[in-house]
This record gives structure tokens, C-alpha cells and sequence, in this order.
């Protein structure tokens, strides 16, 4: 309904209700105006603040149950807040980025301000329940990225409701009663990502509460240059639900009308948790009080009729009238929690600044001791002391400042003996250890189910293991990996009906069910956002992706979201999703490419597996399964018809990660490769061998990881000559690969020649083969 139908009555307009939801939108209020003023004082780098949402972020917080989430905009403090999951000192050590998870538990200090996360992972890197908690999702800042995994977390409440294999996961659902609540900025809305997540909502039919908060502009750009008709929820009509066809629900609201939030909050959750019907309430005439953020005015685009409007709109005001009206308190009552709200935030404030301060103390006063110390009878004592001097005198010291002197009196006294300089390496040394925890750790999984610890299992045949054909392969595996493990589910374009474009799934979807093996749209973007989604609740997704090329639509995903979660919360949270997909081929400008730089370049935080075939790709999945790190696994697309034989342990038989394999010993060169031009490079290997030339060819088999135990280096020793060949363009994956042996590994030292890559041209190629595809270049030592 575009315009609210009549809404049945709430029992929640009680005066003790009422008052705590004016302190809390007071509280809110006074840390914004705290916050922005730290930013323009020094204090921190930049500030964007939830002030003129606070009304109808106390709506939505009132409706939330436990175990509901939120996927939302670094805009929703007050939401959180109101729910209990955020201190006030907690979200001023978020603005200071204090790197401590006790002071500041989101992201200890990872992100800018107003990131939230509920730490779903103890300790040990392991699930806790998630039903008895309030979920946040940790926010992130890219416009609208958020939203494409709000539709898997919702996905995943219709699973555990209709899937009754999933029903004891109790730590993870109640039966799919659980609501997720999207938030999104209403400029933002704009972006392809919200309207391709609304698609997938309703056409999935999933418990998804998305908020949009209009505050009329994006930045500096009106609504009119935004949006359709100016209005989200007029532009979306078309996806309006009705008695013939699903769809989702749409509510319109004013965000200063405090009833009419209320109640339109409670029914869209009830919408939602009882029918699992996707719900829009845009959220209208908000305001933005001190403006977008802390870049600038918004007096500089808004015209004093819109900032007096905003004024008298301003819901902290609307609703203080709207209880002096209504009798549920005087002026003098009112006075006085605001009063105390301005003195809870001044003392949050002050506690989480002194805290900050305190956190870095020790070792700017280890600092300067040493400095006084490494001065004391040294011939250059003025320069030392003045390097000092200028670092007692920093208005507000950080623990880079007193890093930054350490390093300037090293080098001052460079030319001195090592007893000189021993003790500011020794200092320089601790602090890079408390920075590799600090600001360094998490990247990937550090907890006992970690895919690194996996030494692996080699397969095992037997006279009788049948050779077939590498897509069958690929079908068995899956058949008795969906057999064993509830948890497992896939999804993509043409995966369910046909089993794949390359049958892969041929036949499973009929054995085990849609819900498990599930086509989708054309939607890249949220496939990937479907199974992070999932991944997040306890569930084991296998997205695919239909060709390597596609990829890059849903890149911004991959590497803003799923990359990140576990850096960005400090090992808080964690989405294990398996991204499959299919490349290697080259022949073609699209569905066949070999984009692995851009890979590489862009999903640290996520394991990269390039399998020469199906068999390596069956052992890689059971590590991934058995570990709790997200993963892209490309398959060969040339692989699919060739013979394999089935190892008998199917279900056992897994690949340790950044192991590379040697598939054929040679002492003239080593050649370094992956994925499908394994084949290649062994075909090419036989030719030179009849030129007396023995080559040692090593398939890297994982890139992300990347030869964790330096065998390629081994290799080296032995033949002082290697070349690294792959299918990207120069300067990708195998730049990458001489970088990371030559460079990190110091593999410089064994060579007799240059080292040399071997890649496609700098170019694209064209559909029909023509037998260029490669530079002029020959495999010769």
C-alpha cells in the first residue's frame, strides 16, 4: 500500500515507554553533536552521524526481536542503541579508532564510525548462538552494499521454516521466525544493487524489512534528480503484492510522526515473521540537522525555507511537542532528561577519549625515555633531544607519532655502533608486533576449523575405480556431499532443473529438493549476497557463478562485504560461502576469459582455488566444507568431458591450501602454472623432452593461498631456471606468481637467468581460436 491502510492498535504508548524513547533519541542527539565536534576539534579523522533518524530508528528497534537482524547504514546509532547493543563510550572509541575489542567490540577500531557488529564467533573463532542475541550484521560504507546479503540472511529464515532437517540448528533459528532488517539511506536506493535485492525478495518471498531513510537528498543532490516520481515507494509500486500476485508489501510513514512509526513497525514485522512476505516502508520528511557529515555544511545546497522546514520538522523536536500534548510529561520532566542526556554523553565522551589516550600512554613514554636515553653523550644529542622535544609537543600524540620518532632517531644515528641503535630496533619491533595484532589480524580464519589446518588426505583407487567423464566426476561428488551434510545447499543460474550448464548437478535437484539445489535469476550481485547471507547463519551455500567473466558483477560484493567481514570485525563474525564458477578457456571476449589479476588484486580475505580438474576441484571442496573460510573454487571449463577416474574416498579425500603439486620432475627448468593450462604446459614439457630439455612443471593449484612451504623455491635450487605461465593478461597471476617466489620468497638467489612469464597478449580474444593467443615466446632455458 503506498498510502497506510488503517493499522490496529498498539499497547505500547505507555509513559515509561515513552520517556525512555525520548532519552534515548536525546542521547542519540547529544553524541552526534559530541561526535561532529571531536571531528572538526582533531580528535578524529571524519564523522557521519544518525541525528534526525532517531524516531524511526526507535520504531524499528521496538519491533526487533532476538534473533532477528540488522543489515544496515552507518546512519542507525540509535537503532542499536536502543536495543542495547551499543554503549555510548564504545561508539566515541569507534570515532577515535581505538584498536581494542574492549573498548570498542564492533571493530576494534577497524572502521569509521557507526559500523556495528554483534560478535557471533567466541574466542576460539567459533559459532555462539545467534537466536539469543540482537544480530548487526558490521555495517560497511559503500553505498548500498549492505543490502545484497539482507536478502540471503532472509533466505535463510525460509529455509530452516520449510527445510525440517534444519530444525534442531536452534542456535541458529527457531524455525525461520526470524525478521532481517535492511536499512538504506534514501539515495542509495538508487543504486542497482537495492533494486536487484527488492527483485529477489519478492520473487523469493522472504522475511525482509527494508527501511529507507528520506531525508530528501543524497549528499548534496535532491530527491527529483535521484528517483522516479521523487519517491521510492511510488517508483516501486509495480512490485506492490495484491490478491493475485506475490510481490512485497510497501508502507509509506513521516519519520516525525511518532504513533504512526510505531505502529507501522509492528505490522511489517508481523508481515514479515508470520507470512515471510518481503516488506518497504520508506520512511518520509526526515531531516539531517548538522548535514551529511563531517565534510562540510549543508547550508552550502539547502535553501533557508528547506533549513527552516527541517527545523520545525526535526523529529527530537516533534516528538517532545507531541508529549507535552499528550499529557505524558511537562516541560520541567523533559528538561531534565535532557540535561542528563547532555551529561551522559559528555561523560561517555570524556571516558572513551582518557581510555583512548591511556591505551597509547606506555609506549609514547617508552618513547621518549629512549630518545633521552639514545641523546645522553651522543655527538648528535641536539638533534636527538629536538626530534624529542617535537614529540612531547604533539597537541594530540598518537602512537604513529612516537613510531615516526623512533624511526627519524634511527636514522640519525645510523652511522653509530649497534649498541647505539639496539634498543629503538628492540622498540620498533614491539610495536610492530602489537600492530600485526592490532590492525594486521583476522584476515582469515585463525579458530580450529580453519581450512589452513587441513593437511589433506590423498585419494585412493583401486583397480576397480571407473574412469568417466570429468562432469560426472563432479555429479557424484555432489550427490554424496548433499547426502552427508543438511547444512550444504546450492544455487544459481540453470543449476536446479538441467543440474548446470555443464550438468554438474544433473539429476540432484529432483533427488534432494529446490530448497537445497535452487536456480536463480540473472542476478549476479545478490546470488553472491544470497550466500553470504547464509553463510552468515550457520548454513554451508555453494553460489555458482556461471562463467569466470561474470564475476565482476558481483565484485563489488565480493571484496567490499564478504572479503572483509572477518578482518573488519576482528574475528567477530564470519560467512564460509563457496563461490563456484568456470573459466580457462580463452576463446571468446566474454564467458571464457581469465580475469585472475583483478582476483587477485581485489578478494584478499578470501581463498582463490584454480583446480586442473575435477578431481582436485572435489578434494578442494571437502577442505572448504570442512573449514570456515570463505573461498572462490574456478573450474576448468575445458575439463568437463575429459576421462577422470573417481577416487574411491570420495568423501574423505581433500587438498591442503597453498600446497603446490609437481606433476612432472625435470632439472633443465621449472615452469610454474595452474588450472587448465597444467595440460598445456605438460604436452609442451614431452616436446622439449625430445630436445633433451627436462622440465619440472609445478601447478600452483591455490593462488590464495600461495605456496605456504616454498617448494616452488626447492625447485628452483635444483634447476636455477623458471618460468611462470597462466592464461591472464601480463602483469595478472603470473606476475603475481614470480612476485611472491622471487621477491618474497628470495628465489632470486638460485637463478642462473632471468625469470621469465609466460601469459596471453595484452589483449582480448576473439571467439574463433587462432592460434596466437600466447606471445611469440618459446618454453627454452
Amino acid at each position: 500500500m503506498i498510502a497506510n491502510e488503517k493499522l490496529r492498535s498498539t499497547d505500547i504508548l505507555t509513559r515509561e515507554k515513552i520517556l525512555y524513547d525520548y532519552r534515548m533519541a536525546s542521547e542519540s542527539r547529544q553524541v552526534s553533536l559530541l561526535g561532529r565536534r571531536d571531528v572538526m576539534g582533531g580528535r578524529a579523522k571524519f564523522g557521519i552521524f544518525g541525528d534526525g533518524k532517531e524516531l524511526a530508528q526507535l520504531a524499528a528497534a521496538r519491533a526487533f526481536r532476538r534473533g532477528d537482524f540488522r543489515s544496515g547504514y552507518y546512519r542507525d546509532q540509535t537503532f542499536v542503541a536502543a536495543l542495547g547493543e551499543l554503549r555510548w563510550s564504545e561508539f566515541f572509541a569507534q570515532l577515535y579508532a581505538h584498536a581494542d575489542l574492549t573498548a570498542e567490540p564492533n571493530t576494534a577500531g577497524r572502521s569509521m564510525n557507526g559500523h556495528f557488529a554483534t560478535r557471533w564467533v567466541d574466542d576460539q573463532g567459533l559459532w555462539r548462538s545467534q537466536t539469543d542475541q540482537y544480530n548487526s550484521v558490521c555495517d560497511i560504507a559503500p553505498t548500498a552494499g549492505q543490502i545484497p546479503r539482507a536478502v540471503g540472511l532472509a533466505y535463510a529464515s525460509k529455509l530452516y521454516r520449510q527445510n525440517p532437517a534444519l530444525h534442531d540448528m536452534t542456535g541458529f533459528s527457531h524455525e525461520g521466525n526470524e525478521v532481517v532488517f535492511g536499512t538504506i539511506g534514501d539515495a542509495s536506493t538508487s543504486q542497482g544493487m537495492f533494486w536487484e535485492t527488492m527483485n529477489a525478495a519478492g520473487v523469493l518471498q522472504v522475511p525482509l524489512l527494508m527501511s529507507v531513510w528520506d531525508d530528501g537528498y543524497g549528499i548534496s543532490v535532491p530527491v527529483e534528480y535521484q528517483t522516479t516520481k521523487g519517491s521510492i515507494s511510488k517508483a516501486m509500486a509495480g512490485l506492490q503484492r495484491d490478491a493475485d500476485d506475490k510481490g512485497i508489501e510497501i508502507m509509506t510513514v513521516k519519520g516525525w510522526d511518532y504513533v504512526a512509526l510505531l505502529e507501522t513497525y509492528e505490522q511489517a514485522a508481523r508481515i514479515c515473521r508470520e507470512q515471510h512476505v518481503p516488506v518497504l516502508v520508506h520512511v518520509q520528511e526526515l531531516t539531517q540537522p548538522q548535514g551529511h557529515s563531517t565534510s562540510g555544511s549543508h547550508e552550502r545546497y539547502k535553501s533557508k525555507k528547506r533549513l527552516a522546514w527541517e527545523a520545525e520538522h526535526d523529529c527530537n523536536r516533534t516528538f517532545r511537542s507531541w508529549i507535552l500534548t499528550n499529557g505524558y510529561a511537562t516541560g520541567d520532566e523533559l528538561d531534565a532528561i535532557d540535561a542528563e542526556a547532555k551529561q551522559v554523553a559528555g561523560e561517555a565522551r570524556t571516558s572513551a577519549w582518557n581510555a583512548f589516550q591511556e591505551s597509547m600512554k606506555a609506549d609514547m613514554n617508552e618513547a621518549l625515555d629512549l630518545l633521552q636515553r639514545v641523546a645522553r653523550h651522543n655527538p648528535k644529542s641536539a638533534e636527538l633531544m629536538a626530534i624529542r622535544e617535537q614529540l612531547r609537543k604533539e597537541h594530540l600524540p598518537l602512537r604513529r607519532d612516537a613510531v615516526s620518532a623512533v624511526r627519524k632517531a634511527l636514522r640519525t644515528v645510523r652511522m653509530d655502533k649497534a649498541a647505539v641503535k639496539a634498543p629503538l630496533q628492540a622498540y620498533l619491533k614491539t610495536i610492530d608486533e602489537k600492530a600485526e595484532d592490532m590492525y594486521h589480524s583476522f584476515l582469515l580464519s585463525q579458530s580450529p576449523d580453519s581450512p589452513l589446518l587441513i593437511t589433506g588426505t590423498p585419494a585412493q583407487y583401486t583397480d576397480e575405480s571407473p574412469t568417466i567423464d570429468g562432469y560426472m566426476l563432479m555429479q557424484r561428488y555432489f550427490d554424496n556431499l548433499f547426502g552427508r551434510d543438511e547444512r550444504v545447499v546450492a544455487m544459481g543460474e540453470d543449476v536446479g532443473m538441467i543440474g548446470d550448464v555443464n550438468q554438474g548437478f544433473a539429476g540432484l535437484q529432483e533427488k534432494y529438493g529446490e530448497l537445497r539445489i535452487t536456480d536463480t535469476g540473472i542476478r549476479e550481485t545478490t546470488i553472491v549476497g544470497q550466500g553470504i547471507g547464509m553463510a552468515m547463519r550457520g548454513l554451508r551455500p555453494i553460489v555458482e557463478i556461471q562463467y569466470f567473466d561474470y564475476i565482476y558483477y558481483a565484485l563489488a560484493t565480493l571484496t567490499d562485504d564478504l572479503a572483509t567481514l572477518h578482518y573488519r570485525t576482528k574475528g567477530g563474525q564470519k560467512a564460509p560461502l563457496i563461490i563456484r564458477t568456470r573459466g580457462h578457456r580463452l576463446e571468446g571476449i566474454w564467458h571464457s576469459g581469465s580475469p585472475m589479476g583483478a582476483m587477485l588484486g581485489s578478494l584478499r580475505g578470501i581463498h582463490v582455488l584454480v583446480p586442473r580438474n575435477m578431481t582436485q576441484a572435489a578434494g578442494f571442496y571437502n577442505t572448504l566444507v570442512k573449514g570456515d573460510d570463505p573461498a572462490l573454487v574456478i573450474e576448468c571449463l575445458n575439463g568437463y568431458r575429459l576421462k577422470e577416474r573417481l577416487p574411491d574416498n570420495l568423501s574423505e579425500f581433500c587438498l591442503p591450501l597453498g600446497v603446490p603439486d609437481v606433476l612432472r620432475t625435470g632439472t633443465d627448468l621449472t615452469v610454474v602454472t595452474y588450472g587448465a593450462m597444467c595440460r598445456i604446459v605438460l604436452e609442451a614439457a614431452t616436446q622439449l623432452a625430445e630436445m633433451g630439455i627436462q622440465v619440472e612443471v609445478i601447478d600452483a593449484q591455490t593462488l590464495l593461498p600461495f605456496d605456504r612451504h616454498h617448494l616452488i623455491m626447492e625447485s628452483i635450487k635444483k634447476t636455477n631456471r623458471v618460468i611462470f605461465a597462466d592464461e591472464d593478461v601480463p602483469g595478472g597471476a603470473s606476475a603475481y606468481m614470480l612476485q611472491q617466489v622471487v621477491d618474497k620468497q628470495d628465489a632470486y638467489r638460485y637463478l642462473d637467468s632471468p625469470p621469465r612469464t609466460l601469459s596471453a597478449k595484452a589483449h582480448r580474444p576473439p571467439t574463433v581460436p587462432t592460434g596466437t593467443i600466447f606471445p611469440n615466446q618459446m618454453l627454452t632455458t
